[in-house]
């Protein structure tokens, strides 16, 4: 995810598209908005993306609007990990995938201080990963990092909407402010140590129940164990089981906007690829994100027939 992993095993057990290997995408899919005069006509490119559904869906619609400007393209999506996904880009296994501005930044990158500012870091990012021999692409608004949420049905007694509200909770009333977390967040300083730090908030340790993400929906949502819950922005639960996102008004959570990268020697021969890309990203926000994945991770669908579904139905693709 762009935050850490999304634990979605659906994603791996859905994806019948995304052998190690790869697989030729066979679609008949021709040019609508994007693609016309099929000017990637004669190219071979290889196509990737991590191990969780909505990466999965990001990597299938790069392949698909490829194939409809003439590529034969190869489709390696869902690799196992940030890191294989990475180092296929970097080495030129693989041509191109959606990555994270926060993950290019802080994990790959090894910068520690995440840049308040969306384009900011996107250029940042961008700037230093060219020596990498990797070329970012305009970024899409589709942030999908982590936040706290909380049930419709239990907000109607707070009325919270910031993480601002959350500490003012916690000092009025120390006792209802019960948080969800996985264990990774619980300890790190991007998650609920800085976030507590930042908002001038103390939780007393009996207040943090540590559990399985997949778990965490379903509490905020189901029980009254936990007020609140840590959820990624883009999760498609979120509308699914009536979660309200709260804001992070002092912006301490990194940006986690999703971009095409592509292996720059690849972009060198095919500089048209901005043309095809840049108006996809361009498209997609946090809650096409969020409407998407739901169909994976609630509904069930497959990632490849949701992606070519949406392409479809926004024109920038036509059936062939």
């Amino acid at each position: 995810m762009g935050a850490v992993s999304m634990t979605t095993v659906l994603a791996l057990t859905l994806s019948g598209c995304g052998l190690k290997s790869g697989s030729p995408m066979a679609d008949n899919v021709q040019p609508g908005s994007v693609g016309r005069g099929k000017p990637l006509d004669g190219a071979s490119l290889t196509v990737a993306s991590k191990n969780f559904s909505e990466n999965i869906i990001l990597g299938q619609m790069i392949g698909l609007i490829f194939k409809a400007a003439g590529a034969e393209v190869l489709d390696r999506t869902n690799l196992p990990g940030s890191i294989s996904a990475r180092e296929a880009i970097v080495k030129g296994d693989a041509d191109a995938m959606y990555e994270y501005t926060g993950t290019g930044w802080i994990t790959y990158l090894g910068r520690t201080k995440p840049i308040a500012d969306p384009m900011e870091q996107w250029k940042a990012v961008r700037d230093a990963d060219r020596k990498n021999g990797v070329t970012w692409l305009m970024q899409s608004t589709l942030n999908n990092t982590y936040a706290l949420a909380v049930s419709r049905k239990n907000n109607a007694k707070y009325h919270l909407k910031t993480l601002s509200d959350v500490a003012a909770l916690a000092k009025k009333n120390p006792s209802a402010v019960t948080v969800c977390v996985e264990n990774e967040f619980a300890s790190r300083d991007d998650g609920l140590p800085g976030m507590e730090k930042t908002y001038g908030m103390r939780l007393p340790a009996a207040n943090i129940k540590k559990m399985d993400a997949g778990i965490i929906y379903t509490q905020v949502s189901k029980s009254d164990s936990c007020l609140l819950g840590e959820v990624y922005t883009t999760d498609g639960r979120i509308k699914a089981m009536d979660l309200e996102v709260l804001e992070d008004d002092k912006h301490f959570f990194p940006n986690y906007n999703a971009a095409p990268v592509i292996h720059t020697k690849t972009f060198e021969k095919y500089p048209v690829i901005a043309e095809l890309l840049d108006p996809l990203s361009k498209r997609l926000t946090t809650q096409v994100a969020q409407d998407l994945n739901a169909k994976v991770d609630v509904d069930g669908q497959d990632p490849h027939d949701v992606a070519k579904k949406w392409l479809i139905q926004e024109g920038f693709i036509k059936e062939g």
